[in-house]
């Protein structure tokens, strides 16, 4: 007897490498997988973070409930090409980051193409609406579910989105003194975030330089400069489309905002996504940024902000499972092929 086919990967189960590797499965998990194994807190990570995300949840419900009538009324000023434009704006994030990511993983030397990773990260976008973390591991065992024999291991996809998430921190400690009025930060803790954010990206070329092998692949990217620009170019485009999206529906429902406002509200809703608090992060992060400005009206901006991002994220992936159809029809031999060759 031969030996035996090797065992297609399960659809539903993470790559091995995420399920060994203590390190991602902080990625899979979230920050609580970081616990000793046998501790109360790792025990229970899932049910903390739904806990932690019901509680968040409640006392927005308890906060705006007193002010339901402004918060429907904000709501229902937003008109349909505000709508449509915020939606549209989400949709060129979601084309850009999945760029970003594919030249990230091409440089670390992937051979997996650019439609089936634009297809793992639509899936796994959708899932960001949950959680950052949980997003990206979805994305990584859908790459390595469709295309197992080309895409690059599990440890050097997670460091294959360490070049973009160095070029977003840098940018938001270039940012991040329109967070000195809505917060009422000293002014200089954005020039300490904006040192640290251009160190971790001078410390990070330089570590890709020096380290060529294993997980360190994924970080190939920033040894060139023309990978290197490619990347902060996206990320610009990819951080302008969100910024002018916040814009858009603020203004939409009538709140008085600057683009700076705007830019503050990204930046806070990119820190607060590392929380459990799940899909009423945009009411959150609004109120906390925004809530001087009138809390029914931001908290209704913060909730049409989440209800844009997920139908541009449903559309995305509708787009992804159509193609693969549509791919796998492709590929599949007609009847009168088979009948020629037999």
């Amino acid at each position: 007897m031969g030996p035996s086919a090797p065992k297609p990967p399960d659809p539903v189960v993470a790559p091995p490498e995420i399920d060994s590797d203590p390190t991602l499965r902080v990625v899979e998990e979230g920050l609580p997988a970081a616990a000793p194994d046998h501790s109360w807190w790792r025990r229970h990570s899932k049910g903390v973070s739904v806990a932690f995300a019901i509680l968040v949840f409640a006392a927005l419900v308890v906060g705006l409930y007193s002010k339901r009538d402004a918060f429907i009324d904000s709501i229902g000023a937003a008109s349909l090409g505000v709508l449509a434009g915020a939606t549209l704006m989400q949709v060129l994030w979601l084309i850009a980051r999945s760029e970003a990511w594919y030249v990230c993983v091409d440089a670390a030397g992937a051979d997996c193409g650019r439609r089936p990773l634009y297809r793992a990260a639509a899936v796994g976008y959708l899932g960001n609406l949950l959680n950052p973390s949980f997003g990206l591991a979805v994305r990584i065992a859908e790459l390595r579910r469709t295309v197992p024999e080309t895409s690059p291991t599990a440890g050097v996809l997670v460091a294959a989105e360490m070049p973009i998430v160095v070029v977003e921190i840098a940018l938001a400690g270039l940012c991040s003194f329109t967070l000195v009025g809505p917060l009422g930060i000293p002014w200089w803790v954005p020039v300490i975030a904006l040192v640290v954010g251009v160190g971790v990206v001078a410390g990070l070329s330089g570590i890709a330089n020096r380290k060529r092998h294993g997980l360190w692949r994924g970080i190939a990217v920033l040894r060139g400069l023309r990978h290197r620009n490619t990347i902060i170019g996206l990320t610009v485009l990819a951080v302008s489309a969100q910024v002018f999206r916040n814009w858009l529906v603020l203004r939409g429902i009538g709140v008085d905002v600057s683009v700076w406002d705007s830019m503050a509200l990204l930046i806070a809703a990119a820190a607060l996504g590392l929380l459990p608090v799940g899909p009423s992060l945009g009411v959150v992060t609004t109120v906390l940024i925004l809530g001087s400005k009138g809390v029914a009206q931001t908290a209704a901006a913060g909730a049409l902000l989440t209800a844009t991002g997920a139908v541009g994220a449903l559309m995305f992936a509708s787009w992804a499972l159509l193609d693969r159809f549509r791919t796998r029809g492709q590929s599949s031999p007609r009847p009168e092929d088979s009948r020629l060759r037999s």
